[in-house]
């Protein structure tokens, strides 16, 4: 659930051990309010594939590159995401921003 769209989310990734505690591997943080922002933007009659707005890799931030958000067929926003973790010797993790508005009871 998104609280704030002044948010940071937090990623922290463990391994996975069968027979032991799993480890953590490292962790990631990443600015919610760009994707937010793009969510309201006017995207009727774009073409899919449209860049909505690009993020450059800073010392300010875990980006390991360039990440876009943009608008997909079917009406999707989305930003895929490269972070370079944190408190570890190195690492990656890749993932996807998508809204799903979810049914209400």
């Amino acid at each position: 659930a998104v609280v704030s769209t002044q948010s940071t989310g937090k990623l922290i990734v463990y391994d996975h051990d069968t027979f032991s505690k799993d480890d953590r591997m490292g962790e990631a943080e990443f600015e919610i309010k760009p994707f937010m922002e793009a969510l309201k933007t006017n995207i009727s009659g774009l073409p899919s594939g449209t860049i909505i707005s690009t993020t450059q890799p800073s010392k300010q931030n875990c980006l390991a590159e360039e990440t876009s958000i943009a608008y997909v067929d079917g009406g999707k926003v989305i930003q895929n995401i490269c972070l370079r973790l944190k408190n570890v010797e190195c690492g990656t993790v890749e993932i996807q921003l998508q809204w799903i508005d979810l049914p209400k009871d």
